[in-house]
């Protein structure tokens, strides 16, 4: 890693973590409710049956009340479970399912109880959608630093359309970046669902 673009990058992180953290639960309760709707009329698009999400933590943007939603519309959906050698490892996700919000391994991802799918399963889906520290308004995705979706959409041969969730404040003019950052084909936030143009 360039150690100017890494101090860029935990400089960034540091200050969204901290605006994160400092949100009230009524400005989460308000993006909760937005955020979902922009995601449903993303997931209702033709074409798509079978997406991968995540379970979101207390302090991102809220996609859990989406997930129950996909789900009760026999939307397939798969979760990510991350393992220590750096890669993503896929459960199909049940609402009924109770959830260690811990993160597998301390890693902070939730951790769905469901059966355990290998990395290659993501390979039939429709639809990704990834979580993200930032975006800019070229597509240019900035994680948290662990590296997991990059190698996830990387190692893809077919990558199917890739969105990020984020609140509207983390859509910016430039992020950081490095040779092994993935862009994204879009975001999705409270106010709107924008898809960027290739």
């Amino acid at each position: 890693m360039n150690d100017e673009v890494g101090h860029q990058k935990r400089a960034l992180r540091a200050e969204l973590r901290e605006r994160r953290q400092t949100m009230t639960a009524t400005e989460r309760e308000t993006a909760a409710t937005a955020l979902t709707h922009n995601l449903q009329t993303l997931a209702s698009a033709p074409g798509i049956s079978y997406i991968a999400a995540y379970l979101s933590t207390p302090n991102e943007p809220n996609t859990r009340d989406f997930l129950a939603w996909a789900a009760a519309r026999g939307i397939r959906v798969l979760l990510p479970i991350s393992r220590l050698d750096g890669l993503l490892d896929w459960a199909p996700f049940n609402p009924s399912d109770e959830v260690d919000d811990e993160g597998r391994d301390g890693l902070g991802m939730p951790t769905p109880t469901s059966e355990l799918l290998g990395p290659i399963a993501i390979n039939d889906v429709d639809l990704i959608i990834v979580p993200a520290a930032s975006v800019d308004r070229t597509g240019m995705r900035m994680g948290w630093g662990r590296g997991y979706f990059d190698k996830t959409l990387g190692s893809m041969e077919r990558c199917p359309p890739v969105y990020a969730v984020i609140f509207d404040h983390e859509l910016v003019d430039t992020v950081p970046s490095e040779v092994h950052d993935q862009k994204v084909n879009g975001v999705v936030t409270p106010s709107s669902v924008v898809t960027f143009a290739r």
